[in-house]
């Protein structure tokens, strides 16, 4: 088997390919990750809408699945502070779907909510000892990160920008993800709150790769062999990957998204801070497309998607997917028909072939 012409992810990591899989909270859980570790990726587990006995449970399947290292994914925003007029503001303006569908719009709003880390989490994370944690928007703070790093697990998160990338490196990062504006779910962005400069994953990589001393993992708009090869001529040392595994029988997504990526082509998603408050690609749906996919109205991350609760319950169960948040990258065009672990092993041969001249 050729050599892939980088191996820092690997040695760092100890996998046997430079593929790991995105922590898509609410899709990937452990029968993913375990397959994605079958074939020699970092197989990952979202955390941050699990409880902690369900990241309990979780970790104990893929230990037993696999003896993959395991990559473990928080998110570190702050928790915003109540803001009972822009709440009400943002319910107003949903009002007419409220009615449309006949949804109760003076009942209690439900709450929207993803755990930040503390030091609860920073607790588990000693207790489970995984190989690798992964950080979205940012990092935590000092004193949680040093124990995070005591532990003995590389420390990894998203930069969007080279300014992003060169303070996570400063900042203690073992690996910096180069997080391209075509990637699928919630923005890594923590230095910049503006959209409208973010860099597609082409022109990021290798400026990161060059600003950095540490490897650098290429994420957004790779789904294929193609992409993770390109990736490596622009200088990253890995690819994580998210949108190509939704295809797979492994993926944790309702029928509803199931059938919107089964149909969505590149051109049909768009960023959009509706879901959440923070800016995450998906498919457009009614939503995005009436009251546009960002809305300053929408209220801090993560508390925008409670007001939306009420409509996805009223309108799912109809077929309908207008009110619910279709994550997905600009690659959903490319479409596979693989378990995990046969589509995991097949994109690290493909790649190696093309890195390598082979012609077939």
């Amino acid at each position: 088997m050729t050599a892939w012409p980088d191996t820092r992810i690997l040695k760092l990591f100890g996998i046997e390919q430079p593929i790991l899989l995105s922590p898509m909270a609410g899709a990937a859980g452990s029968a993913m990750a375990i397959a994605v570790g079958k074939a020699g990726g970092l197989p990952s587990l979202p955390c941050a809408m699990l409880s902690h006995e369900q990241i309990r449970e979780e970790v104990a399947l893929i230990r037993a699945g696999t003896q993959a290292p395991l990559n473990l994914n928080f998110f570190c925003h702050q928790t915003p502070a109540a803001n009972p007029q822009a709440d009400e503001a943002w319910k107003n303006l949903l009002k007419p779907y409220y009615q449309e569908l006949g949804a109760d719009f003076d009942a209690p709003t439900p709450t929207s909510s993803r755990a930040p880390f503390d030091d609860a989490a920073c607790a588990l994370v000693e207790e489970l000892k995984p190989e690798v944690v992964s950080f979205h928007f940012g990092l935590p703070e000092a004193s949680l990160l040093q124990r995070v790093k005591a532990t003995g697990a590389k420390v990894i998160s998203s930069a969007t920008t080279v300014e992003e990338a060169v303070w996570l490196e400063q900042h203690g990062c073992d690996a910096i993800i180069a997080m391209g504006y075509e990637a699928g779910g919630h923005r890594g962005m923590f230095l910049s709150d503006q959209l409208y400069t973010q860099v597609g994953t082409m022109a990021l990589v290798p400026q990161i790769a060059d600003a950095v001393s540490v490897p650098v993992i290429a994420t957004g708009g790779i789904a294929d062999s193609r992409g993770i090869a390109a990736s490596f001529m622009l200088g990253a040392s890995a690819v994580q990957l998210g949108t190509t595994y939704l295809f797979t029988p492994e993926a944790k997504v309702s029928k509803l998204h199931h059938a919107a990526l089964r149909q969505a082509q590149d051109s049909q998603t768009a960023l959009t801070n509706l879901f959440t408050g923070r800016p995450a690609r998906g498919i457009v749906n009614r939503i995005m497309r009436e009251i546009g996919p960002v809305n300053a109205a929408a209220p801090a991350f993560p508390t925008a998607g409670g007001a939306l609760m009420p409509l996805r319950a009223k309108a799912e169960p109809q077929g309908d997917n207008g009110f619910m948040n279709l994550w997905a990258g600009q690659a959903v065009g490319i479409k596979h028909e693989l378990s995990a672990e046969t589509l995991t092993r097949q994109l690290a041969s493909g790649a190696l072939e093309k890195l390598s001249g082979s012609r077939h």
